[in-house]
């Protein structure tokens, strides 16, 4: 099965990821953990143009592009390998951040960006999908707190950020599968709504 994390920077995203494989892990599940965009040799070359600062002058849609292809040769190279061997994939961000960033956050055709999902992930849709939802009061607290410098994907402006936290919203009020958690609570509290939701899946595929 196919679990995906998604969420604005500094969400607790990656937290609560590396938490639920370990779980899975302890359950002796076959868990593979991947990120996005990134994952392959060729992902990761190309996480590198997307998030340096120097890539100021890139468009839009070639942003919408380039995360999409990094997901084509993650799909084919590695995520669908993976599901054939019946492991249980767990990702960090897939899809639905492009909708939600290029097609809210940018402004891109929404209906464009459907069909260039679909060409990228063979049609491949998560089992479920845990939206962290945080407040952008927190995001930027968080922001201000983390030692590390801002990449070219958080240098955006607030209004960017509100636009793509409503795109997560109406997107988790359209798809059956998210499962909207307020990032607000104890990572305990969080990892237990995540564990819940996994486990009763997972028995269900078992």
């Amino acid at each position: 099965m196919l679990i995906t994390f998604e969420g604005l920077d500094f969400s607790g995203k990656s937290t609560q990821v590396r938490l639920l494989s370990e779980r899975l892990s302890h359950e002796n599940f076959n868990v593979l953990v991947l990120r996005e965009p990134g994952g392959t040799e060729i992902g990761e070359k190309i996480r590198s143009i997307l998030l340096d600062k120097e890539s100021s002058g890139m468009t839009d849609v070639s942003e919408l592009f380039l995360f999409s292809a990094s997901r084509a040769q993650l799909v084919e190279e590695v995520v669908k390998p993976a599901l054939e061997g019946n492991m249980i994939v767990i990702c960090d961000r897939f899809y639905d951040s492009t909708t939600a960033y290029q097609g809210w956050g940018r402004g891109l055709l929404k209906e464009a960006i459907t069909v260039i999902h679909q060409l990228a992930t063979s049609g491949l849709v998560p089992d479920v999908t845990f939206f962290l939802d945080l407040p952008l009061s927190e995001v930027e607290k968080r922001m201000q707190r983390s030692k590390s410098g801002k990449d070219r994907m958080e240098s955006n402006g607030h209004g960017f950020y509100e636009k793509v936290r409503e795109g997560y919203l109406q997107l988790a009020r359209k798809e059956k599968r998210f499962v909207i958690i307020d990032a607000m609570q104890s990572i305990e509290a969080i990892q237990d709504t995540v564990w819940q939701k996994t486990e009763k899946l997972v028995s269900q595929k078992t």
